[in-house]
């Protein structure tokens, strides 16, 4: 039987031959068996390891083929056409023998094949091409077979154990692929351009097939799509790579997954037992980070610079998921926050993060304030005893240990053997610890939580204090020495003598020297006369006091410059 021209009466076999070379198809013959030249007779030659079809009768098969005569002349190729020859098997599209040759041909399977002339073109043979009566040779290779009832199909090699979400209709995904032939021939590879395939599915923007084959994916699942041609690029190929009429086998990897409606997506996966405030708009934070893409492949970590991303929320300095999925955590939770693209860095991507993206960030809050935040008191003990207060100008003395709010500890003067000692009010701690000490007495026990504005600010202390930090000192006070007035560096305990210069000019010369002052001072201090404000350098305070005295700065002090500071009637400073 000869090939017939789809949707054409039979030709005869000259004529048919005469036209398939003109169109580029040639009509190879088939046999089945061995025995002498009246009988077909097939040699199988290669046979893949793994056959999952066969081919039957009503089957589209594409394949290449050389046909000889038995002294060795080539009559025919498809080789030197460039191109396969393409038809259905048992449809009466081929010669009789080649019609029985190929029915049960794996892909990429070879076989020899002898074909008698009755089941060849017979004693009429083809005019200037098969003489009559020849039996004809053909060395055939299978490259691809599909049916016109076949559908999509699937195998899915690898699924992660967890899949919370597979591909639905107008989901955007981002994957890789290997495109091959049923015979294994690669013809394209997102691998080789080193890019993710980005596109939605369900929608046309995908071959049919694909379409279809891409649904109910996990993201991190790997599977291998068959697609029949009337699924793919059909009867003309794409033009390019791919030949009209090819059977495509996708092998997929899914790395995202996401839909254009989606929100982020929120999981707890630790929250302190005692959360006495939660993050809101205009709070400022300080966290730890992993960001991964969906399938694991990390882009960044604030661990790694062993520094914490410190950022106000809600107000635009992130992109937009984090500040909504930072919104509501509490100081020491961990949560995983999944950012879809639109709430991330979109189609254009930034740096190592891909366009289109899914990201997801597994943060550690560390602090968080505001920058209207005052200190935070809390007393934990206070003796029966406790009127008398710590105020500005008083001296103390106090043990502290000093952590940030996750606990880790910064400093601790129990541990240095020591206390630690102020004058209430004169700068020589950060603002909030002088908040924080007010109106305390001794023996007392608090925690005083400092915002990092009346703390150590965003600079911090190299090495010591994180910038941005809020503090927690937990303190008790050992020792409260009095201050003086505000103003008052010296004072009277008792009435100031009407001879006040005389008594300091002991030599009686009218020039009160630096030596002469300091002395006399001294000696009020030991006798209870007089009070140094404590806490400050008692040298420095009696020089301050002499050159207050010396007006003109000759370095003596005599009558006419010497006066009082007359601020209070029964306390007086020089």
């Amino acid at each position: 039987m000869a090939l017939r021209v789809r949707g054409s009466r039979p030709l005869p076999p000259p004529l048919l031959l005469l036209l398939l070379w003109v169109t580029g198809q040639a009509a190879p013959v088939a046999g089945l068996g061995l025995g002498s030249d009246a009988e077909l007779q097939i040699e199988r030659r290669f046979v893949p390891d793994e056959c999952p079809r066969t081919v039957r009768s009503g089957d589209f098969v594409r394949y290449h083929y050389v046909g000889t005569f038995p002294d060795g002349q080539k009559f025919d190729s498809s080789y030197d056409r460039g191109s396969t020859f393409n038809v259905f098997v048992g449809k009466g599209q081929l010669i009789a023998g080649m019609d029985q040759a190929l029915v049960g041909m794996c892909v990429n399977e070879r076989r020899f094949v002898k074909i008698p002339p009755k089941l060849a073109y017979g004693s009429e043979g083809v005019s200037g091409v098969i003489p009559p009566n020849s039996v004809l040779h053909f060395d055939v290779l299978l490259m691809d077979i599909w049916n016109s009832e076949d559908e999509v199909q699937i195998h899915t090699y690898f699924k992660p154990p967890s899949c919370s979400r597979t591909i639905q209709v107008s989901d955007f995904v981002r994957y890789h692929y290997n495109g091959t032939f049923l015979d294994g021939t690669l013809f394209d590879s997102s691998h080789n351009r080193m890019k993710t395939y980005d596109t939605y599915v369900g929608i046309g923007w995908l071959i049919p097939g694909m379409d279809k084959g891409l649904l109910g994916m996990c993201v991190g699942e790997k599977r291998i799509i068959t697609i029949p041609p009337f699924l793919a690029y059909g009867e003309d190929g794409d033009g390019k790579d791919i030949p009209g009429q090819a059977s495509l086998v996708f092998d997929v990897a899914l790395l995202d997954l996401h839909n254009p409606k989606d929100s982020i997506s929120i999981e707890n996966k630790v929250i302190p037992a005692n959360c006495e405030r939660r993050s809101q708009s205009g709070d400022f934070l300080r966290y730890h980070y992993n960001g991964t893409l969906l399938d694991g492949t990390f882009f960044d970590s604030s661990y790694s610079r062993n520094r914490t991303f410190d950022t106000y929320i809600g107000q635009g300095y992130v992109i937009p998921g984090m500040d909504e999925g930072l919104l509501g955590v509490c100081i020491g939770e961990r949560r995983r926050i999944v950012v879809p693209p639109h709430l991330g860095y979109g189609e254009e991507g930034r740096g190592n993060i891909p366009g289109s993206a899914v990201l997801v960030f597994d943060i550690h809050v560390i602090d968080f304030h505001n920058p209207s935040d005052s200190i935070s008191i809390t007393s934990h003990y206070k003796p029966p005893d406790c009127s008398v207060l710590s105020k500005k100008g008083d001296y103390l003395k106090y043990h502290y240990n000093a952590s940030l709010l996750d606990g880790t500890l910064l400093d601790s003067t129990w541990n240095l053997g020591k206390t630690y000692n102020i004058v209430l009010g004169s700068g020589q701690v950060v603002l909030g610890m002088d908040m924080g000490l007010r109106e305390m007495c001794v023996g007392e026990k608090r925690t005083v939580v400092i915002p990092p504005h009346l703390g150590y600010g965003e600079a911090g202390v190299d090495g010591e204090v994180p910038g941005s930090a809020v503090l927690v000192f937990d303190i008790e006070l050992l020792e409260l020495v009095a201050g003086l007035p505000e103003g008052y560096m010296f004072i009277w305990n008792s009435e100031v003598s009407p001879n006040l210069f005389e008594e300091i000019d002991k030599d009686g010369n009218g020039e009160v020297l630096l030596e002469e002052f300091s002395e006399y001072i001294h000696a009020q201090v030991a006798t209870g006369k007089g009070k140094l404000a404590p806490g400050f350098d008692a040298e420095m305070i009696v020089k301050n006091m002499f050159t207050n005295q010396d007006r003109n700065g000759d370095g003596k002090v005599v009558a006419e410059e010497f006066k009082l500071k007359d601020q209070e009637t029964k306390h007086d400073e020089l």
